[in-house]
């Protein structure tokens, strides 16, 4: 049974920045997708950005291109995403996800991951 851990998440003025960690306790495979998503209070939940555990393969939502980064630890089974240049519209509730997803134009899809963490605030003041 997979279960991922969320952490780091916290208040920062606008310009700081934070990073999030999620730990996958579970098995992963070649074709195995971390992603990481957002929701806004109010609104639907929208991707951020995705890694492989194989490779390291990404890809960003463009909103975030140049501000975040994705990264991986195999060893410790751990994902990382460095958000730099904060936004008060970066603030949400950010959730890292688990999937077997080959193709990568699905990888930004919210419905192709089979595992979710609880969630972690991520709150911007301007």
């Amino acid at each position: 049974q997979v279960q991922l851990v969320e952490s780091g998440g916290g208040l920062v003025q606008a310009g700081g920045s934070l990073r999030l960690s999620c730990v996958a306790s579970g098995r992963t495979f070649s074709s195995t997708v971390m992603g990481w998503f957002r929701q806004a209070l109010g609104k639907e939940r929208e991707f951020v950005a995705w890694i492989t555990w194989s490779g390291g393969s990404t890809g960003y939502a463009d909103s975030v291109k140049g501000r975040f980064t994705v990264s991986r630890d195999n060893a410790k089974k751990t994902v990382y995403l460095q958000m730099d240049s904060l936004k008060p519209e970066d603030t949400a509730v950010y959730y890292c996800a688990q999937g077997e997803i080959a193709g990568v134009i699905w990888r930004a899809w919210p419905g192709k991951y089979a595992y979710w963490g609880q969630g972690t605030q991520v709150t911007v003041s301007s």
